[in-house]
Protein backbone atom coordinates (compact mmCIF):
# COMPACT_ATOMS: atom_id res chain seq x y z
CA UNK A 1 0.00 0.00 0.00
CA UNK A 2 2.84 2.39 0.79
CA UNK A 3 4.40 1.74 -2.62
CA UNK A 4 1.14 2.73 -4.33
CA UNK A 5 0.74 5.79 -2.11
CA UNK A 6 4.33 6.98 -2.20
CA UNK A 7 5.34 6.18 -5.78
CA UNK A 8 2.46 5.44 -8.12
CA UNK A 9 -0.01 8.06 -6.95
CA UNK A 10 2.48 11.03 -7.10
CA UNK A 11 3.51 10.01 -10.62
CA UNK A 12 -0.12 9.94 -11.74
CA UNK A 13 -0.70 13.36 -10.17
CA UNK A 14 2.35 14.77 -11.96
CA UNK A 15 1.06 13.45 -15.29
CA UNK A 16 -2.38 14.94 -14.77
CA UNK A 17 -1.18 18.21 -13.27
CA UNK A 18 -1.53 21.30 -15.44
CA UNK A 19 1.87 22.58 -16.42
CA UNK A 20 2.35 26.30 -16.24
CA UNK A 21 4.04 27.78 -19.29
CA UNK A 22 6.15 30.89 -18.66
CA UNK A 23 4.64 33.96 -20.29
CA UNK A 24 7.93 35.29 -21.61
CA UNK A 25 8.92 32.35 -23.80
CA UNK A 26 7.83 34.25 -26.92
CA UNK A 27 8.54 37.95 -27.47
CA UNK A 28 6.36 40.08 -29.75
CA UNK A 29 7.94 42.70 -31.98
CA UNK A 30 6.36 46.11 -31.18
CA UNK A 31 6.55 47.15 -34.83
CA UNK A 32 5.49 44.10 -36.86
CA UNK A 33 3.92 41.74 -34.31
CA UNK A 34 6.44 39.03 -35.19
CA UNK A 35 6.79 36.41 -32.45
CA UNK A 36 10.37 35.39 -31.58
CA UNK A 37 11.46 32.64 -29.19
CA UNK A 38 13.23 34.27 -26.25
CA UNK A 39 16.43 32.23 -26.64
CA UNK A 40 16.66 33.10 -30.33
CA UNK A 41 16.17 36.76 -29.45
CA UNK A 42 18.90 36.66 -26.81
CA UNK A 43 21.28 34.92 -29.22
CA UNK A 44 20.59 37.74 -31.70
CA UNK A 45 21.54 40.45 -29.16
CA UNK A 46 17.85 41.19 -28.51
CA UNK A 47 17.29 42.38 -32.07
CA UNK A 48 14.15 41.10 -33.83
CA UNK A 49 15.50 39.11 -36.83
CA UNK A 50 12.77 40.08 -39.30
CA UNK A 51 12.30 43.79 -38.59
CA UNK A 52 15.64 44.69 -37.01
CA UNK A 53 13.81 46.29 -34.08
CA UNK A 54 16.15 46.74 -31.10
CA UNK A 55 14.48 45.48 -27.95
CA UNK A 56 15.47 46.89 -24.58
CA UNK A 57 18.31 45.17 -22.71
CA UNK A 58 18.92 45.26 -18.99
CA UNK A 59 22.31 46.28 -17.63
CA UNK A 60 23.74 42.80 -17.11
CA UNK A 61 22.58 41.61 -20.53
CA UNK A 62 24.18 44.67 -22.08
CA UNK A 63 27.54 44.07 -20.41
CA UNK A 64 27.47 40.35 -21.19
CA UNK A 65 26.87 41.02 -24.90
CA UNK A 66 29.38 43.86 -25.08
CA UNK A 67 32.46 42.55 -23.26
CA UNK A 68 34.74 39.86 -24.68
CA UNK A 69 33.74 36.37 -23.52
CA UNK A 70 30.95 38.00 -21.46
CA UNK A 71 33.49 38.63 -18.70
CA UNK A 72 33.98 41.79 -16.72
CA UNK A 73 35.10 43.13 -13.38
CA UNK A 74 32.36 44.88 -11.46
CA UNK A 75 33.57 48.24 -10.17
CA UNK A 76 32.39 48.79 -6.56
CA UNK A 77 30.22 51.85 -6.06
CA UNK A 78 29.96 54.02 -2.93
CA UNK A 79 26.81 54.05 -0.83
CA UNK A 80 24.56 57.11 -0.82
CA UNK A 81 21.61 58.10 1.41
CA UNK A 82 18.52 56.15 0.33
CA UNK A 83 15.83 58.78 0.94
CA UNK A 84 17.47 62.12 1.73
CA UNK A 85 14.24 64.13 1.34
CA UNK A 86 11.90 61.60 3.04
CA UNK A 87 9.82 61.81 -0.12
CA UNK A 88 6.34 60.37 -0.43
CA UNK A 89 3.68 60.69 -3.10
CA UNK A 90 1.24 57.80 -3.58
CA UNK A 91 3.87 55.56 -2.00
CA UNK A 92 7.02 56.01 0.01
CA UNK A 93 10.17 56.44 -2.04
CA UNK A 94 11.85 53.70 0.01
CA UNK A 95 9.08 51.30 -1.04
CA UNK A 96 9.62 52.17 -4.70
CA UNK A 97 13.35 51.58 -4.31
CA UNK A 98 12.75 48.23 -2.65
CA UNK A 99 10.48 47.09 -5.50
CA UNK A 100 12.94 48.28 -8.16
CA UNK A 101 15.79 46.43 -6.47
CA UNK A 102 13.72 43.25 -6.25
CA UNK A 103 12.78 43.56 -9.95
CA UNK A 104 16.28 44.19 -11.29
CA UNK A 105 18.61 42.72 -8.61
CA UNK A 106 20.52 46.01 -8.81
CA UNK A 107 21.28 48.57 -6.11
CA UNK A 108 20.29 51.41 -8.44
CA UNK A 109 19.89 52.32 -12.10
CA UNK A 110 23.57 52.22 -13.18
CA UNK A 111 25.98 49.29 -13.36
CA UNK A 112 29.70 49.88 -14.00
CA UNK A 113 32.18 47.29 -15.21
CA UNK A 114 35.72 47.05 -16.59
CA UNK A 115 36.74 44.59 -19.27
CA UNK A 116 37.83 44.35 -22.88
CA UNK A 117 36.03 44.83 -26.18
CA UNK A 118 37.92 43.28 -29.09
CA UNK A 119 40.91 43.12 -26.68
CA UNK A 120 40.76 46.88 -26.00
CA UNK A 121 40.51 47.55 -22.23
CA UNK A 122 37.59 49.86 -21.42
CA UNK A 123 35.36 50.95 -18.55
CA UNK A 124 31.62 50.80 -19.26
CA UNK A 125 28.59 52.23 -17.44
CA UNK A 126 25.08 51.08 -18.33
CA UNK A 127 21.79 52.63 -17.31
CA UNK A 128 19.01 50.11 -16.73
CA UNK A 129 15.61 51.48 -17.76
CA UNK A 130 13.89 48.78 -15.74
CA UNK A 131 15.11 50.49 -12.55
CA UNK A 132 12.64 53.35 -12.14
CA UNK A 133 12.98 54.35 -15.79
CA UNK A 134 16.76 54.61 -15.55
CA UNK A 135 16.22 57.86 -13.68
CA UNK A 136 19.21 59.90 -12.58
CA UNK A 137 19.46 60.20 -8.81
CA UNK A 138 22.29 60.45 -6.31
CA UNK A 139 23.25 56.77 -6.58
CA UNK A 140 23.20 56.78 -10.39
CA UNK A 141 25.21 60.00 -10.53
CA UNK A 142 27.73 58.63 -8.05
CA UNK A 143 28.06 55.46 -10.13
CA UNK A 144 28.75 57.39 -13.34
CA UNK A 145 31.27 59.67 -11.64
CA UNK A 146 32.98 56.65 -10.04
CA UNK A 147 33.16 54.91 -13.42
CA UNK A 148 34.66 57.95 -15.13
CA UNK A 149 37.28 58.40 -12.43
CA UNK A 150 38.08 54.68 -12.57
CA UNK A 151 38.63 55.03 -16.32
CA UNK A 152 40.90 58.00 -15.71
CA UNK A 153 42.92 56.15 -13.05
CA UNK A 154 43.23 53.02 -15.23
CA UNK A 155 43.90 55.11 -18.37
CA UNK A 156 41.08 53.46 -20.29
CA UNK A 157 38.35 54.80 -22.60
CA UNK A 158 34.98 55.30 -20.94
CA UNK A 159 31.81 54.03 -22.65
CA UNK A 160 28.38 55.20 -21.49
CA UNK A 161 25.20 53.34 -22.49
CA UNK A 162 22.46 55.87 -21.74
CA UNK A 163 18.81 54.92 -21.23
CA UNK A 164 16.69 57.15 -19.05
CA UNK A 165 13.51 59.11 -18.60
CA UNK A 166 15.42 61.92 -16.89
CA UNK A 167 16.16 63.07 -13.36
CA UNK A 168 14.56 61.29 -10.38
CA UNK A 169 11.88 63.56 -8.98
CA UNK A 170 11.90 61.86 -5.56
CA UNK A 171 15.34 63.35 -4.92
CA UNK A 172 14.54 66.86 -6.13
CA UNK A 173 17.47 69.25 -6.40
CA UNK A 174 19.87 66.50 -5.30
CA UNK A 175 19.14 64.62 -8.52
CA UNK A 176 19.64 67.76 -10.61
CA UNK A 177 23.02 68.29 -8.95
CA UNK A 178 24.23 65.09 -10.63
CA UNK A 179 24.22 66.93 -13.97
CA UNK A 180 27.11 69.30 -13.08
CA UNK A 181 28.86 66.53 -11.10
CA UNK A 182 28.99 64.22 -14.11
CA UNK A 183 30.03 67.15 -16.31
CA UNK A 184 33.00 67.79 -14.01
CA UNK A 185 33.97 64.10 -14.19
CA UNK A 186 33.86 64.29 -18.00
CA UNK A 187 36.28 67.19 -17.81
CA UNK A 188 38.62 64.98 -15.79
CA UNK A 189 38.56 62.46 -18.66
CA UNK A 190 39.32 65.23 -21.14
CA UNK A 191 42.25 66.48 -19.11
CA UNK A 192 43.61 62.92 -19.05
CA UNK A 193 43.15 62.80 -22.87
CA UNK A 194 40.92 59.72 -22.64
CA UNK A 195 37.99 59.14 -25.01
CA UNK A 196 34.42 59.34 -23.80
CA UNK A 197 31.99 57.52 -26.11
CA UNK A 198 28.23 57.69 -25.57
CA UNK A 199 25.78 55.09 -26.90
CA UNK A 200 22.24 56.47 -26.90
CA UNK A 201 19.63 53.74 -26.51
CA UNK A 202 15.85 53.79 -26.45
CA UNK A 203 14.80 56.01 -24.72
CA UNK A 204 17.26 58.73 -23.66
CA UNK A 205 15.41 61.83 -22.52
CA UNK A 206 15.21 64.58 -19.91
CA UNK A 207 18.12 65.76 -17.80
CA UNK A 208 20.31 62.87 -18.96
CA UNK A 209 20.14 64.17 -22.54
CA UNK A 210 20.76 67.66 -21.20
CA UNK A 211 24.00 66.61 -19.51
CA UNK A 212 26.45 63.71 -19.86
CA UNK A 213 24.59 61.92 -22.68
CA UNK A 214 25.39 64.81 -25.04
CA UNK A 215 28.92 65.61 -23.88
CA UNK A 216 30.75 62.68 -25.45
CA UNK A 217 33.59 62.81 -27.94
CA UNK A 218 31.48 60.57 -30.19
CA UNK A 219 27.72 60.01 -29.99
CA UNK A 220 26.42 56.71 -31.29
CA UNK A 221 22.70 55.91 -31.40
CA UNK A 222 21.02 52.55 -31.75
CA UNK A 223 18.49 52.36 -34.62
CA UNK A 224 15.07 53.80 -33.86
CA UNK A 225 15.97 55.12 -30.40
CA UNK A 226 13.95 58.01 -28.97
CA UNK A 227 16.39 60.78 -28.01
CA UNK A 228 15.48 64.23 -26.78
CA UNK A 229 14.75 66.44 -23.79
CA UNK A 230 10.94 66.64 -23.78
CA UNK A 231 8.85 63.97 -25.49
CA UNK A 232 7.30 64.59 -28.93
CA UNK A 233 3.76 64.70 -27.54
CA UNK A 234 4.72 67.48 -25.09
CA UNK A 235 6.43 69.43 -27.87
CA UNK A 236 3.41 69.11 -30.16
CA UNK A 237 1.10 70.34 -27.41
CA UNK A 238 3.42 73.27 -26.71
CA UNK A 239 4.01 74.52 -30.26
CA UNK A 240 0.62 73.29 -31.55
CA UNK A 241 2.13 71.92 -34.71
CA UNK A 242 2.61 68.46 -36.14
CA UNK A 243 6.21 67.29 -35.85
CA UNK A 244 8.14 65.87 -38.84
CA UNK A 245 8.09 62.14 -39.45
CA UNK A 246 10.69 60.37 -37.31
CA UNK A 247 11.32 63.45 -35.18
CA UNK A 248 13.65 62.72 -32.21
CA UNK A 249 14.52 59.28 -33.56
CA UNK A 250 18.12 58.22 -34.14
CA UNK A 251 18.09 58.50 -37.91
CA UNK A 252 16.46 61.96 -37.89
CA UNK A 253 18.99 63.23 -35.34
CA UNK A 254 21.92 61.83 -37.35
CA UNK A 255 20.66 63.54 -40.50
CA UNK A 256 20.38 66.84 -38.57
CA UNK A 257 23.78 66.63 -36.88
CA UNK A 258 22.80 65.81 -33.30
CA UNK A 259 24.41 62.34 -33.27
CA UNK A 260 27.43 61.12 -35.19
CA UNK A 261 26.51 57.55 -36.04
CA UNK A 262 23.55 55.18 -36.03
CA UNK A 263 24.98 51.72 -35.45
CA UNK A 264 23.23 48.37 -35.24
CA UNK A 265 23.80 46.46 -32.02
CA UNK A 266 25.54 43.72 -34.00
CA UNK A 267 28.23 46.18 -35.10
CA UNK A 268 28.69 48.14 -31.87
CA UNK A 269 31.65 46.15 -30.58
CA UNK A 270 33.57 46.56 -33.84
CA UNK A 271 32.78 50.27 -34.17
CA UNK A 272 33.61 51.15 -30.57
CA UNK A 273 36.85 49.15 -30.51
CA UNK A 274 37.96 50.91 -33.72
CA UNK A 275 37.09 54.31 -32.28
CA UNK A 276 39.05 53.55 -29.12
CA UNK A 277 42.08 52.63 -31.21
CA UNK A 278 41.71 55.82 -33.26
CA UNK A 279 41.74 57.77 -29.99
CA UNK A 280 45.00 56.07 -29.00
CA UNK A 281 43.88 53.08 -26.90
CA UNK A 282 46.13 50.04 -27.11
CA UNK A 283 44.70 46.54 -27.53
CA UNK A 284 46.00 43.65 -25.46
CA UNK A 285 47.80 40.83 -27.31
CA UNK A 286 45.28 38.22 -28.45
CA UNK A 287 47.12 35.39 -26.70
CA UNK A 288 47.18 37.24 -23.38
CA UNK A 289 44.01 36.65 -21.36
CA UNK A 290 42.66 39.67 -19.53
CA UNK A 291 42.73 39.44 -15.72
CA UNK A 292 38.96 39.38 -15.33
CA UNK A 293 36.53 37.54 -13.12
CA UNK A 294 33.47 35.80 -14.61
CA UNK A 295 30.47 38.09 -14.61
CA UNK A 296 27.80 37.52 -12.02
CA UNK A 297 24.65 35.86 -13.29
Amino acid sequence: MSWISNVVRPKIRNLLAKREVPQNLWIKCPETGEMVFHRDLEANSFVIPGSGYHMRMNARQRLAHFFDRSEWETIPLPDVPLDPLKFRDERRYTDRLRDARAKTSMADAVLVGAGTVKNVPVVVAVQDFDFMGGSLGMAAGEAIVTGMLAARDRKRPFIMFAASGGARMQEGILSLMQMPRTTAAIQALREAKLPYIVVLTNPTTGGVTASYAMLGDVHIAEPGALIGFAGPRVIEQTIREKLPEGFQRSEYLRDHGMVDLVVSRHELRDVISRLCRLFGATALPENLPAPLEPAAA
